[in-house]
């Protein structure tokens, strides 16, 4: 579950770089130390962005961080680690996620989900995470049931979408639930009145979530014949596009409302890793053949199935003995392939996949969307609210 903030750090800088590993360790650490080792699979670039707006709304402490011993995704290196509410209120938020979205699989019966000892495993796991979630959201002030009960619609959303409805019904309850999420951050920091901007944050910042996963899982939906908001709702790639857009202006214009002590990483992340997240997702829909890129029927059934509205699915993917595929990932991993390589092979299921940095130019700081967009924002001054050294 890594999120679609996947911040390059030629883009970040040195000094946010830092303090986004600082975040993105915290939390799991935090999922670590609270709920076992088994929760930190629950960790997501997402969820940090929790543990960023506390700490930006928040003046600044020594006790904010504290020092992590070796760790091998560190390189065995020692850091800085975030501590603190931000952090366990961004486990709690991430553990409740993870258990809905773990839930939604086996009750979809998806993939490796539908054999019965995976599912009654995976089933317990998400009630265990459920538990955890709650106790501690409940810790901080936090109900995670409200969270639980704005997702629990979602199946509910999902059965009433058909062609000429609107996609934004099915995106609501993630909206909501992101929404009370960094809403609470305001309270937790004490800003009573930073929680409505950041509620329109979160809605908006769900709302994109939403509709980027949905255009990522689009092929594959198609063709297994999976549920997407997508063709469920008939709606076009040029019309998501234009809808995720829409929700990176919004995010940027509810942040300028926003007050903090220091807001250059929520910057970064929400007001610019956001917009590279669209570019990043529909930019590699368009670049991989033409069969997302349609436009559905005026009205109808669901079109799943039906000949002449979309091209045949591609091959079924080829799957490699474990062994050779866990091999394969490490030297992947340990050459940075999988992080900087353009394009290469999934080891596991066969398809072809990008490293996050593929469309960052490494001999560019990216100042000029960053100067672009920030001359005259409220509360940002010039580029040094990117880290820009140009």
């Amino acid at each position: 579950m890594f999120g679609i903030i996947r911040p390059c750090r030629h883009r970040l800088g040195e000094r946010l770089l830092e303090s986004w590993t600082a975040h993105l360790c915290g939390l799991c650490l935090a999922l670590r130390d609270g709920h076992g080792q088994l929760a930190r699979t629950a960790t997501n670039y997402d969820g940090l962005i929790v543990s960023v707006l506390v700490e930006a709304q928040t003046a600044s402490r020594p006790d904010a961080r504290r020092t992590a011993g070796p760790c091998p995704l560190r390189g065995l290196r020692t850091a800085p680690v975030a501590r603190g509410e931000g952090a366990r209120l961004a486990a709690a938020v991430s553990l409740a996620l993870a258990s809905a979205k773990m839930r939604d699989h086996v009750d979809d019966a998806d993939g490796v989900f539908a054999r019965r000892p995976v599912a009654v495993a995976a089933g317990g796991v998400a009630e265990r995470w459920r538990r955890q979630s709650r106790s501690a959201g409940t810790a901080l002030g936090f109900d995670p049931e409200v969270l639980f009960a704005s997702l629990s619609r979602q199946a509910e959303v999902e059965a009433a979408a058909g062609i000429g409805s609107s996609v934004l019904l099915v995106t609501a309850p993630t909206e909501e639930a992101t929404a009370l999420a960094l809403e609470h951050t305001a309270v937790l920091a004490g800003r009573p009145g930073n929680r409505a901007p950041l509620r329109e944050v979160g809605r908006y910042f769900g709302r994109l979530a939403h509709l980027l996963d949905a255009v990522e899982d689009l092929t594959e939906d198609q063709a297994n014949g999976a549920w997407n908001p997508l063709v469920a709702t008939g709606t076009s790639l040029a019309e998501a596009e234009r809808l995720c857009r829409d929700a990176v202006h919004g995010i940027r214009l509810a942040l300028a409302e926003v007050e903090v002590t220091d807001g250059a990483l929520v910057h970064r992340l929400l007001a610019h890793e956001t917009d590279a997240a669209v570019g990043r997702v529909f930019g590699h829909a368009q670049a991989h053949g033409s069969r997302q890129d349609w436009t559905p029927p005026p009205m109808g059934p669901n079109p799943f199935g039906q000949p002449g509205i979309f091209p045949p699915p591609p091959p079924a993917p080829t799957r490699r003995n474990p062994l050779v595929a866990c091999g394969l990932w490490a030297v992947l991993c340990c050459t940075c392939q999988a992080c900087c390589r353009e394009e290469y092979e999934n080891p596991c299921t066969g398809r072809r996949m990008h490293g996050p940095c593929r469309d960052c130019d490494c001999d560019c700081c990216d100042c000029g969307d960053c100067c672009e967009c920030c001359d005259g924002c409220d509360g940002c001054d010039g580029c040094d609210c990117c880290d820009c050294s140009c």
